[in-house]
């Protein structure tokens, strides 16, 4: 016969307390509201019976659950695992554990995934999948939820933020394509239902009026997603509309990987023809070749940042909301190089010659 677990009432009866005393103890939230003889004759009664807490139990009791519902749009962008790795880490720091949901930018499966997550009591949610105009925003402020949000912004919700200034690290990346000579430059804009697709698009068109580059709407397409897939398509239309562009500013590391298999079916070179730029410094994107020159920024901090917003909320701070941003550093890689739009032409119009 299998021997019962030890419960939380077997634990006090061996210490000789209590057991609301024994649940003080063992909890490292209420630990100083006993003495510490007491607390440690709780802990090693509990060690020598193997006693572990039922968390489940816990939170039914207390509606605590010492859990975070962190929604992810998509895992297989190896952006996000050191973004990840820093929330769990601060979370673990305060006693928390991070509950990843993957909602694969599904609007139905981010309502499965979160309503299966309040369901189980999470404490608080970090999002990193919110859009413009969420429901899932809307119920979460009209329940008060502790909500942050991560590499998102979303304006008239009372949610603090953090994520780095896409608009400045934009213009930076604009800002160096020009001054390899570039003056005809297509970009690949992100979805325009996330913030992030809006602020890039924005920095795009600022950092071309810096520079003195006329931008015509020839020279943007929009991505339907941050995706290798969408990069392929996108890349491919805007060379298809002529222009003789020279080079391509892409919303994100994904959807410049996807210009690299465009221009490779096209049988053009990056940079000798089409010089092209990312944004995030994704891991590993330095291995491509060639390098690929983006927009960096520190995923792991983003990730401590927005728990510690978190932390702050779920801790009852009344201050007012936080918008962070944190700072871009343009990375100059392989993928840019000095304009030649000559050449460029040259080699797309043999091209298109050949399939005639």
């Amino acid at each position: 016969m299998t021997e019962r677990p030890a419960t939380l009432r077997d634990v006090a009866t061996a210490a000789g307390v209590h057991p609301a005393t024994a649940s003080r103890a063992l909890n490292p939230g209420t630990r100083l509201l006993v003495s510490e003889e007491t607390a440690q004759r709780v802990l090693h009664a509990a060690a020598r019976l193997g006693y572990r807490p039922n968390p489940v139990a816990r939170s039914l009791r207390t509606r605590r659950s010492n859990s975070i519902g962190v929604l992810i749009p998509d895992l297989n962008n190896p952006l996000f695992p050191p973004i990840v790795r820093g929330v769990e880490d601060m979370l673990a720091g305060h006693g928390y554990v991070a509950l990843i949901g993957n909602t694969d930018g599904d609007p139905q499966r981010e309502r499965m995934v979160f309503d299966q997550m309040r369901a189980r009591h999470v404490d608080g949610f970090v999002l990193a999948t919110a859009t413009l105009r969420n429901p899932i925003l809307d119920e979460a402020a009209a329940a008060d939820l502790p909500v942050v949000l991560m590499n998102r912004t979303a304006h008239g919700y009372p949610f603090s933020s953090v994520s780095v200034d896409n608009e400045q690290g934009v213009r930076a990346a604009v800002a160096h394509l020009a001054s390899l000579g570039h003056t005809r430059i297509g970009h690949i804009a992100g979805p325009q239902e996330i913030s992030t697709g809006i602020a890039r698009l924005r920095g795009f068109t600022d950092g071309a009026r810096a520079s003195s580059l006329e931008v015509g709407q020839d020279q943007i397409v929009y991505a339907a997603a941050y995706s290798v897939e969408e990069g392929v398509r996108c890349c491919a239309e805007l060379l298809s509309r002529g222009g003789d562009l020279t080079a391509i500013m892409a919303a994100n590391d994904m959807l410049a990987i996807g210009c690299y298999t465009a221009l490779e079916d096209l049988g053009l070179g990056c940079p000798e023809d089409i010089s092209v730029m990312g944004f995030n410094d994704m891991p590993f994107i330095d291995r491509l070749r060639p390098p690929l020159s983006t927009i960096r920024f520190p995923h792991y901090q983003l990730g401590t940042e927005a728990a510690k917003l978190l932390m702050e909320r779920i801790d009852g701070d009344a201050g007012p909301l936080k918008i962070l941003y944190l700072a871009p550093e343009l990375v100059a890689r392989g993928s840019t190089a000095a304009s030649s739009a000559t050449g460029a032409g040259a080699r797309r119009a043999v091209h298109v010659r050949r399939l005639a």
